[in-house]
């Protein structure tokens, strides 16, 4: 062979071989078990009950501590705005993942989180799987020689590897190390022990690196050998809920599904399904635009997480964070959209003690925050149904601009520009328009209209079902002697049946409804305390329970503004309902 031919040859076969190492160790080795494989196609957990609740947070941290803390609560508790979850962000701690609550910013703690409790508000802290060696805030402790005992002592991910990340540098824990575990979990039982209710799961884990030959590759060495990125994301956000799980049964992790500031970063989401209970979708702006990652883009991902199979998921309520204060129909806007939402997630950057703001938002977001709680039963029926591997919460339409199905009987079209004008696709079937259900919309539809900033595109299936809990006037529905009650919203049009979990699990109540003369309503399974309201285009002649006569005034009611029956009696638990005209 001439030599010529035998350089070109080697010469390709060495190219071959390069080409082969770069697609192993760069392309082939980081994306190994990353997309869209059956390890990640589980059922959501069934999520508690209080997650779904409204939460509150405050995102600038010169004003993290426990002072204001309690001035934000105590203001929305005496502004009568519904908060179920406090969440606790960076720096609670004294030295970041070392989980000892910062005495400097939360004197007597363990006083704090105990008063807390007391209020019924849970507590929810941030962590991060970073051990840090230098930090980003000159406020915490130093972290050299905390490191170096990790480190030395075989706790982290590739020795003493580490990782700028934006809140300094560090190295990550070895989840697959025993040894690391046992010193891992010890510092988190600090606060574990005194009752807290879940982490906020913030960023690192895709982060996970090593560096052949001086590039970024998406794998590093562990105790059990090597592992993707893919791989120690799916152990921080499984480990992290199971161990918290395992200290308390109504335990909640706070994840990422698509992420709003890399949407492209992780297609298949951050948090595997099986471990994905309360997700939101990162750090969105004060703005409108998905071009600035404004209230669009948090739309965006957050349909485009559900239809991954993502269930629970929201929204910084006005954005994180900008270069601007938040704009008030934007935040009112932002809240409108969030009660429609699994996961009602008020805070970041910028003044959220709504009191200080104008008198227009304190009402509007109070009253659309106390819609969402009222919304609870109903958006848990969703948590029962994905769990079970059925339809998830939120259900993206292929027609009209980011709309989509909440649960069987609701749809939403959010407002993401400051126009009042937003145009609505009705499918086939009877809608009604939820504030002015007087009238009928046959579909399929197109309809453009103004939406003026105390309302919001939301429309109804005709034979809605809808169980709430009612405790306050503010939406209109109902009143606080109805809190002990379950409200069942029926708009009687065919025959419907809906299946309504109890959120403290103690069974499920079937609602099944026949339209009319008589209009009947069944109840079965789990028998509770409840109030009908029903919508009626005329008074009833009578009202009849399990044969029974009921009287007028005294169980029942027509309220002919509203167009409503409202049944609500101490004695009937479950039985049939015999409405005749």
């Amino acid at each position: 062979m001439k030599k010529w031919l035998k350089r070109i040859l080697l010469g390709l076969a060495a190219c071959a071989l390069l080409l082969g190492f770069f697609l192993y160790f760069w392309v082939i080795l980081p994306l190994w078990g990353m997309p869209f494989n059956a390890q990640r196609h589980g059922n959501p957990p069934l999520v508690p009950a209080w997650a779904l609740e409204c939460w509150l947070w405050e995102g600038d941290e010169e004003q993290l501590n426990a002072e204001y803390t309690l001035e934000l609560l105590n203001g929305y508790r005496d502004n009568d705005i519904p908060v179920r979850t406090c969440l606790i962000d960076y720096p609670w701690a004294a030295r970041l993942n070392d989980f000892s609550m910062d005495e400097r910013r939360y004197p007597n703690h363990k006083e704090f989180l105990a008063a807390l409790e007391k209020r019924d508000i849970r507590t929810v802290l941030w962590m991060t799987t970073m051990v840090n060696s230098k930090n980003g805030n000159r406020d915490l402790l130093e972290s050299e020689d905390w490191f170096k005992k990790a480190a030395d002592s075989g706790y982290l991910c590739g020795g003493d590897y580490q990782w700028k990340w934006w809140l300094g540098e560090g190295g990550f824990i070895d989840y697959t190390n025993p040894k690391a575990m046992k010193w891992w979990r010890g510092m988190q039982d600090q606060v574990l022990d005194l009752g807290i209710d879940g982490w906020k799961l913030d960023d690192t884990a895709s982060m996970f690196t090593s560096r052949p030959l001086g590039l970024p590759a998406f794998y590093q060495k562990t105790q059990a050998g090597w592992m993707t990125t893919r791989g120690y994301m799916d152990h921080f956000y499984r480990d992290e809920y199971r161990y918290g799980l395992s200290k308390n049964p109504e335990f909640v992790t706070l994840g990422r599904p698509i992420d709003s500031v890399l949407p492209w970063a992780h297609p298949e989401g951050f948090a595997p399904l099986d471990a994905s209970l309360v997700n939101w979708v990162g750090d969105n702006t004060h703005t409108w635009e998905d071009s600035t990652r404004g209230i669009e883009r948090a739309i965006r991902c957050i349909l485009e997480s559900a239809s991954l199979g993502y269930n629970i998921i929201g929204s910084d309520v006005g954005g994180y964070h900008g270069n601007m204060k938040i704009p008030p129909e934007l935040y009112i806007r932002w809240a409108q959209f969030s009660t429609f939402c699994g996961l009602f997630l008020n805070g970041g950057h910028e003044e959220r003690r709504l009191w200080m703001r104008t008198p227009q938002e304190l009402e509007l977001i109070r009253q659309y925050s106390w819609l969402h709680t009222e919304l609870v039963p109903y958006i848990y029926c969703s948590v029962v149904e994905a769990h079970n591997g059925g339809k998830r919460l939120m259900r993206p339409m292929k027609e009209g601009r980011h709309q989509y199905g909440f649960g069987d009987w609701l749809l939403v079209a959010p407002v993401y520009t400051p126009s009042e004008t937003r145009e609505v696709v009705l499918p086939a079937g009877r809608w009604r328009y939820w504030f002015d259900d007087s009238k009928v919309i046959v579909g399929p539809a197109k309809i453009s209209r103004n939406y003026p900033i105390g309302e919001f595109p939301v429309y109804i299936r005709d034979g809605a079902i809808i169980p709430m809990h009612i405790s306050r006037e503010y939406t209109g529905i109902g009143g606080r002697e109805w809190d002990n009650y379950l409200t069942l919203n029926i708009y009687p049009c065919q025959d419907s049946h809906f299946e309504v979990p109890a959120t403290d699990k103690t069974g499920t109540m079937q609602v099944s409804v026949h339209a009319g003369n008589p209009t009947t309503v069944t109840l079965g399974g789990a028998a509770r305390l409840h109030v009908l309201r029903v919508f009626s285009e005329a008074k009833p002649v009578s009202v009849d329970y399990n044969g029974v006569a009921l009287a007028e005034g005294q169980d029942w009611q027509y309220q002919s503004e509203q167009k409503r029956l409202i049944v609500k009696t101490e004695s009937a638990l479950s039985g049939s309902y015999a409405v005749k005209y």
